[in-house]
């Protein structure tokens, strides 16, 4: 399977659960006769109309990640990012809201604002998700007003939404010394200094990104202090999530500050 599990990998996983399922109905041993050649079902020209250039829409150039496997998450919202493709349902609260706020980044479609406990929220969408479709509707390459707009015009209920985990940060594993330091200074979130022989110089934590979480913790619009009690509190090891300065800023520059301060859903995994 590949780095990043494409869309043709969730419909194989949700395929071989259906047959499995069918299977354990009708005690039928023969079906994976029914399987189709490709994934989706579809055959290859219908596949080239469909997904022309879907993977020029996948973020950002940035360097990959490497990592020993890569699954496709199941449905579970509080399942652990994986770089994976996900399938959400979502729902409307009583004003017709979702609860977040999107933003464009290389013809593709990313989460920038995620409300505190708004249905988005509780679903498991977080800062830095891709979505990549809306009730079988593809939003690679579209704007952010009409992706806004898709979901201004759905049902209240079951908003089937499929994302990406996540594809432009990274996580590193931090260390303590025994002055209870990891090695990296930061202001307004974005790490500023990196202390030499720390860990966080031994595991590569570099300058110029900005924290999106401790412990899997959204840090995105705290104040320094309150980020900085977060890892104090933290015993022995921390976990950070950053992404790239210059891609934070393009997602949030249309976004005010308050905005992010104040209904920013700042909760723990």
């Amino acid at each position: 399977m590949s780095l990043y599990p494409s869309l043709e990998d969730l419909k194989l996983s949700e395929l071989a659960r259906a047959q499995l399922e069918v299977q354990n109905q009708n005690e039928n041993p023969s079906y994976m006769a029914i399987c189709p050649s490709h994934p989706s079902g579809m055959d290859q020209q219908s596949l080239n109309a469909l997904y022309p250039v879907l993977k020029d829409y996948m973020g950002m150039e940035l360097e990959t990640l490497a990592k020993n496997s890569v699954t496709v998450s199941g449905l579970s919202p509080s399942a652990q990012v994986t770089n994976g493709v996900r399938k959400l349902i979502l729902c409307k609260d009583g004003k017709g809201q979702i609860g977040l706020k999107l933003s464009a980044i290389n013809n593709g479609i990313f989460v920038s604002v995620i409300v505190k406990d708004s249905p988005a929220s509780i679903a498991g969408l977080r800062f830095g998700d891709q979505v990549l479709q809306i009730n079988e509707t593809f939003v690679a390459g579209m704007s952010v007003d009409k992706v806004h707009k898709m979901f201004k015009n759905c049902p209240s209920n079951n908003i089937n939404v499929i994302i990406r985990d996540r594809p432009l940060e990274r996580s590193i594993m931090l260390y303590k010394d025994r002055a209870g330091k990891v090695g990296f200074q930061f202001k307004n979130g974005k790490i500023n200094a990196i202390v030499k022989d720390s860990s966080a110089a031994r595991n590569g934590v570099l300058t110029d990104h900005q924290l999106l979480e401790i412990n899997g913790q959204n840090v995105v619009g705290m104040k320094d202090k309150d980020v900085n009690e977060i890892i104090s509190k933290t015993p022995d090891t921390i976990t950070i999530t950053i992404i790239p300065v210059s891609i934070y800023e393009h997602m949030i520059k249309n976004i005010s500050p308050s905005l992010i301060k104040n209904i920013m859903d700042h909760s723990a995994i």
